[in-house]
């Protein structure tokens, strides 16, 4: 199992590119089954959880040809099984994404319930209730989900919450159900809206993405094509706090400046500059430690709870008193204490964390305990007085493509070893 050793007290200054975002690539993966012919998706991350859902698709039957761009080429023509097994869903609770596509295209749909999770439950149940109002016959039984309906029907569905992946599964399902489908209290976030792009250019009537409310007139068929994924914004922004928490100054390219709006606002109240152009955001701390900030996490285009780690790790060296309050999941402090094996001081109450900055950080062996904590805990390191040893780094590799690589271009003293 890899590790990663990190030097502290380098100052980060240089470009780096944004890949493509995992969030985004994931349902566009899973909406490739609705097509009647292949379908090219571009500026696809090279992230274990792309592999994973690569493989699922592969166990369903599909084809799929990567190029040495890392473009990914899907023929879901060739499609046997409708069942998505436990021993690759649990591994990704993104899997669940497939149920909707397999269930509208071939009208039945087996997938494994996703279980547990480190950072909260995240229940699957506005999924399946959302489905059952389109009209399937659903049971869950024997860990599965077991979906059945000859052609799903268009229905008004009220979201009681907002959900990110309920709404790219109900969006993709209703895509060829029959009659229109109207989604309330839908997702906003830039990754739905980059689903739904994805959808209309293979032949879907979505309307309303980026909005509350979705309304997708069902079509008979999708066709095949090509899509370039829009560049990852968490990725982005774990970069742009790398920046800020070492005092250097760090550009971001290929990039959205729009879809992290809330994240810069936040980054200029700890004393970053912030500039930006079309495809690129620029941070640069001149030298300065970070102010402490105040921040609630919520669905966009609030505050994303995942950069709440992240900031976190800011908060813990930056001068004064900061508060992260986090909304969206219930168990998403464990960074916290590990945190705090490496001298920052936290307060926790409920779902609120208080830190007292620190001047400084010192090494310590932690552990990530998953995706976006792990980030959190290689931005301390890069402030951590002496050799910090990163655990159980698989977590990062789910998330962020060559961490190591793309830190050690901006100036950090980072290396994996087995």
């Amino acid at each position: 199992m890899s590790k990663l050793i990190i030097t502290g007290g380098e100052t980060l200054r240089g470009e780096v590119r944004a890949c493509g975002a995992k969030n985004a690539v994931l349902p566009i993966l899973a909406a490739t089954l609705l097509a009647d012919g292949p379908v090219t998706i571009g500026n696809v991350p090279h992230l274990q959880d792309v592999t994973t859902t690569m493989e699922l698709l592969g166990r369903l039957g599909a084809q799929l040809v990567v190029d040495e761009k890392l473009n990914i080429e899907v023929d879901p023509r060739c499609i046997t099984s409708h069942t998505a097994p436990y021993e690759l869903v649990r591994q990704m609770r993104a899997s669940i994404l497939v149920l909707g596509p397999l269930l509208a295209r071939f009208g039945e749909a087996e997938v494994s319930l996703p279980g547990g999770c480190a950072i909260g439950s995240r229940p699957v149940n506005l999924h399946i209730k959302g489905l059952a109002a389109m009209g399937a016959d659903i049971r869950v039984e024997e860990g599965y989900i077991r979906a059945r309906c000859p052609r799903l029907k268009g229905a008004r569905i009220v979201l009681d919450l907002v959900t990110v992946t309920g709404t790219e599964n109900l969006m993709m399902a209703a895509a060829l159900a029959q009659g229109t489908t109207i989604l309330e209290n839908a997702a906003r976030e830039p990754e739905v809206v980059d689903l739904a792009n994805c959808l209309n250019a293979m032949g879907a009537q979505v309307h309303g993405a980026g909005t509350d409310t979705l309304v997708i007139d069902g079509v008979d068929r999708l066709h095949g094509g090509q899509y370039r994924v829009l560049p990852d914004r968490i990725e982005t922004g774990t970069y742009l706090a790398a920046a800020a928490i070492t005092g250097g100054c760090v550009r971001v390219k290929d990039t959205r400046p729009d879809t992290l709006e809330a994240v810069l606002v936040k980054f200029e109240e700890a004393g970053a500059v912030i500039t930006t152009g079309p495809d690129w955001i620029e941070l640069d701390m001149q030298g300065r430690r970070p102010k402490a900030v105040h921040i609630r996490t919520a669905p966009y285009p609030a505050f994303p709870t995942d950069m709440q780690a992240q900031f976190c790790a800011l908060n813990a060296v930056a001068e004064g008193v900061g508060t992260i309050t986090e909304t969206v999941f219930e168990n998403r402090f464990m960074h916290i204490n590990e945190l705090s094996r490496m001298g920052a001081q936290f307060q926790l109450e409920g779902n609120t964390v208080i830190s007292t900055g620190v001047a400084q950080l010192t090494a310590a062996p932690i552990m990530a305990t998953d995706l976006r904590a792990s980030a959190s805990l290689v931005l301390a390191a890069l402030v951590g007085k002496g050799d910090t040893v990163v655990d159980r780094v698989y977590h990062i590799d789910r998330g962020y493509d060559c961490i190591e690589e793309k830190l050690g271009s901006l100036g950090a003293l980072i290396r994996r070893v087995p």
